[in-house]
């Protein structure tokens, strides 16, 4: 199973087309038992379902603000994702401290939890008393007290096998490391947007007249700043498919020799251009843009809280088909975060660019299947015949 392990917690159990898979994380893999009831309650390969998981109860509004006390959350489980740049002077301390309240509480908390010098990066999963008592504790700390939360629910409990509470040298993984680039200066960043920000200038983008040559928006480059796979599902119109299969090797714009058709940002004026990074969660356009900022590039933007974030306060506004998450539910359709969409989301005209890998025929559901091959631990999507034939 072809996964960046960097990005957003486990995810190894996702797709289990047999008892034992075998999960490639770029570069590192290993063999995860799974226990054989888990393939039968987690999963749905119905040919007339639209989408794997459906959840008709939706996200309150107030836990992602900092004071969430919530002791009538109605889900049994949810999934909680949150990163925070912040200098930690000894983070093998703050590991031990993180691990001795876990512990003490006795909290059921199961998924990643990667804290260094720059900073934590967080994505687990758990009871929902459990998952948000972490979150409160770690919001007393002055140094994280405005961490901003995504919070969805989970149906069928854990979406994570274990808990990896530790150092990890680089938050994300990067090609050559990442404890050189001035994370901790907001300045390198791109500018935030928040989600209606990002709404308007979509839209104002999508109806530009490239002919114009006096429209403001000629300028605007839309960059996903993700993995190949995950745009499959679901993207923002206008977004080119990033030509990448792991985050770690992305390089737009970074190469000073190459100027090839798959580099959204190859050949472009780096001062006048104007690029617009999103990501699931946020913390890979952070990244992402320093990285930019350093090779001169000077109109940078990102979606504050990433595509989770957009999709809770704008719904699915310029937005085309499934999440893709780096957990066992694997796509989320926009009426999870969305508070204001309770209905069950069905493809509609927009998915059609959504393609079986056998026979490009277009697909009945949003989510990625895994190659049974080890050697292969492709994810790919498939129409009905193809998962009458595969799975």
């Amino acid at each position: 199973m072809r996964w960046c392990s960097e990005v957003s917690g486990s995810g190894a159990h996702a797709l289990a087309l047999a008892p034992i898979v075998t999960a490639s994380f770029c570069n590192t893999s290993f063999v995860l038992k799974l226990r054989e009831p888990f393939f039968k309650s987690n999963f749905k390969f119905s040919n007339s379902s639209s989408v794997a998981l459906i959840h008709r109860k939706l996200v309150p509004a107030a836990l992602t603000q900092p004071s969430s006390s919530r002791d009538d959350f109605d889900f049994d489980f949810v999934v909680v994702n949150f990163y925070h740049f912040v200098f930690i002077q000894d983070p093998l301390a703050e590991v031990a401290k993180h691990r001795s309240f876990l512990e003490l509480e006795g909290l059921d908390i199961n998924g990643r939890v990667y804290l260094n010098e720059q900073g934590i990066n967080a994505q687990y999963s758990g009871p929902s008393k459990d998952a948000l008592a972490y979150v409160n504790w770690l919001r007393e700390d002055k140094r994280f007290s405005d961490i901003l939360v995504q919070i969805s629910p989970s149906e069928n409990g854990h979406t994570f096998p274990t808990l990896k509470l530790r150092y990890k040298p680089s938050l994300v993984q990067f090609e050559g490391g990442i404890s050189h680039i001035s994370l901790l200066d907001p300045s390198m960043r791109a500018i935030p947007l928040s989600p209606s920000e990002w709404r308007d200038r979509l839209e104002a983008i999508n109806k530009t007249n490239l002919t114009a040559k006096d429209d403001p928006y000629r300028n605007y480059i839309l960059l996903d700043v993700r993995n190949g796979y995950e745009w499959d599902i679901g993207h923002f119109r206008g977004a080119q498919r990033p030509s990448v299969d792991c985050f770690r090797n992305t390089s737009f714009g970074l190469s000073q020799e190459e100027i090839t058709a798959s580099d959204p940002l190859s050949n472009v004026d780096k001062e006048k251009a104007t690029i617009l990074m999103y990501c699931t969660g946020g913390i890979r356009c952070d990244v992402y843009s320093t990285m930019l900022r350093q090779q001169g590039f000077q109109n940078l933007y990102t979606l504050k809280g990433g595509v989770s974030h957009y999709l809770k306060n704008e719904g699915p506004a310029e937005w085309v088909g499934n999440l893709f998450v780096f957990d066992s539910r694997l796509s989320l359709p926009p009426s999870i975060y969305y508070t204001g969409d309770t209905t069950e989301a069905q493809l509609t005209t927009d998915d059609k660019f959504a393609k079986c890998y056998i026979c490009t025929l277009e697909v009945s559901e949003l989510r990625h299947r895994n190659c049974a091959n080890i050697d292969c631990n492709l994810l790919f999507l498939l129409c009905n015949a193809g998962v009458a034939q595969n799975v």
